[in-house]
């Protein structure tokens, strides 16, 4: 049920979101009985059925539980304009996401502290709020949490074509792991899933439902959070809109916003907070110049690379009443399975000083974001540029909060992007014709059976699309284009942080919702520490 701020009184924090990062402050600073928090959230209640079944998340794509984003035409694709999805309920995109538990590599959170600045945020730093946060039911010390509230486990479900895939890997020269976010991200293997016991396990289920009868905290779904309200220089509050009436919420301590990378920035433009001429072509009055206020704008790009199958099945034929029952009566089953269920991360050049490939694999076939209903068995090896130099924006097409704003994700926009890429598509060739897997395959799906680079260069631009990471937004760091310090404090602007994805000064290598969860979990003692 929505509630209204009039029966709330006052709060010392409006925290405006509730997904992967939102939900964990809300539980976090509610700890201390004495802070009163109200949380905003645009979107419902988490309670769909496909939100828990790990395999049915392509299923909430473009329905009511999505924002339903598009970029702009993308010139290195054809013109293209690309699909982005992002969860509009409690526990944001940890509700829709394919459920991967990656970290990234030290030497992202290294190259954060020592190349942007953004002091604390070194990989001895943020490894203690993983390790809090995370409950791994295998892996354990140095680099692994037990008793954290995000379940992390072993999928209960893994198609042979899976294992065959990390055999034919390990037979092409990558080193088989079964822990990505140990001491070497380098290797292939299965994936760990945000899941407990077969179901999702999202961050309104592993930090805001246990606390949501705490006093002190307030949750209102439907709130579509309008404006930060700025007093003298100082953040006072949100105006939003819920249950057709605009309401203004109070902060007497600080406002944080947590959108993610596309809804802050946003919000913070729409509230005058950001690159002063842009404002004003738009007719927003400028309440603090911030430059880097939707720059930088970083996004992983996938290209699907398929096969046709034989001798095997399909996870999409397991689509059915018999999976469901399975699936609700013991959490066992192929529904269990999150589709990209094992993968591998490596350097296509031997002087790289980290992985810049991930592979995502799946025992289907899944393109353009699995809207698709396969006609014959496949198989999916997806190339992903993890270390990413293209670098695009986002901006306003109106001062109205409810538009879309502009979002360009420039993809392979740097030539060495798409070099990349391509390496690392021919790796997927060279890994999947060989080993095991190969007697599996019987041909390629919109490739030659000889494919040339040009060949493989027209199918990225063809095909590439999002694996649904975008960050850095609203980054952090000390030069001038940063938008927050490192204490996540938004410059020119007192009593406002952004808490989020979007301060990511650059895409970790790998998949982004644990990283969102760290920073929500060392930004509430940040902000306890400050108080």
């Amino acid at each position: 049920m929505t509630q209204t701020s009039a029966r709330f009184g006052g709060h010392d924090y409006v925290i405006v979101g509730a997904g992967s990062a939102g939900a964990v402050l809300a539980a976090r600073l509610t700890e201390d009985p004495g802070v009163r928090v109200l949380l905003l959230e645009a979107g419902p209640e988490a309670e769909a059925d496909e939100i828990s079944i790990p395999a049915a998340f392509p299923a909430l794509f473009k329905t009511r539980w999505d924002w339903n984003y598009t970029t702009t035409e993308q010139k290195q694709l054809h013109n293209r304009r690309a699909y982005w999805p992002r969860m509009k309920a409690l526990g944001g995109c940890s509700s829709m996401n394919a459920m991967i538990y990656i970290r990234g590599n030290a030497a992202d959170y290294d190259s954060w502290r020592d190349e942007y600045g953004a002091k604390g945020w070194g990989h001895e730093d943020v490894l203690p709020y993983f390790i809090r946060a995370e409950g791994n039911t295998r892996l354990g010390a140095p680099y692994h949490g037990h008793d954290g509230p995000l379940h992390v486990e072993d999928r209960r479900y893994t198609h042979e074509l899976t294992d065959l895939w990390v055999e034919s890997a390990v037979s092409a020269g990558l080193k088989p792991t079964d822990d990505f976010n140990g001491a070497e991200q380098e290797g292939a293997g299965r994936y760990q899933v945000t899941c407990n016991k077969g179901r999702r396990w999202s961050v309104n289920e592993a930090y805001l439902k246990p606390v949501r009868d705490r006093e002190n905290l307030d949750v209102e779904t439907g709130a579509f959070a309008t404006r930060i309200v700025v007093e003298g220089g100082r953040a006072t509050g949100v105006t939003y809109r819920a249950g057709g009436r605009e309401i203004t919420a109070t902060a007497t301590r600080e406002v944080l916003l947590c959108g993610g990378a596309i809804n802050s920035p946003q919000l913070l433009m729409v509230s005058g907070i950001g690159p002063a001429a842009h404002l004003e072509e738009h007719g927003v009055d400028v309440v603090a110049d911030v430059s880097g206020v939707g720059q930088n704008l970083q996004d992983h790009p996938v290209v699907p690379m398929l096969w046709y199958t034989r001798g095997t099945t399909d996870l999409a034929e397991y689509n059915n009443v018999r999976s469901l029952l399975r699936w609700k009566t013991r959490g066992t089953g192929p529904l269990t399975s999150n589709v990209g269920e094992g993968g591998g991360f490596l350097r296509t050049r031997d002087d790289l000083p980290a992985p810049d490939v991930q592979y995502h694999v799946a025992p289907a076939g899944f393109y353009d974001n699995g809207f698709h209903e396969p006609t014959e068995r496949m198989f999916t090896a997806a190339p992903t540029l993890v270390s990413v130099r293209s670098r695009g924006s986002l901006r306003l097409r109106s001062a109205d909060p409810a538009w879309h704003p502009e979002i360009d994700a420039a993809y392979y926009d740097d030539g060495a992007d798409l070099d990349a890429m391509l390496a690392g598509m021919k790796r997927a060739w060279e890994i999947s014709s060989q080993g095991p897997l190969a007697r599996h395959l019987v041909r390629p799906w919109q490739l030659p059976d000889s494919p040339s680079d040009d060949d493989f260069v027209e199918h990225l631009r063809t095909w590439s699309q999002t694996l649904y990471h975008p960050v850095a937004t609203c980054a952090m760091g000390s030069g001038e284009d940063a938008v927050v310090d490192p204490e996540l404090r938004v410059h020119g602007v007192d009593g406002l942080r952004v808490v989020d994805a979007s301060v990511m000064p650059a895409v970790p290598r790998g998949n982004t919702n644990a990283p969102t969860v760290m920073i929500a979990e060392k930004a509430s003692d940040l902000i306890r520490s400050a108080q």
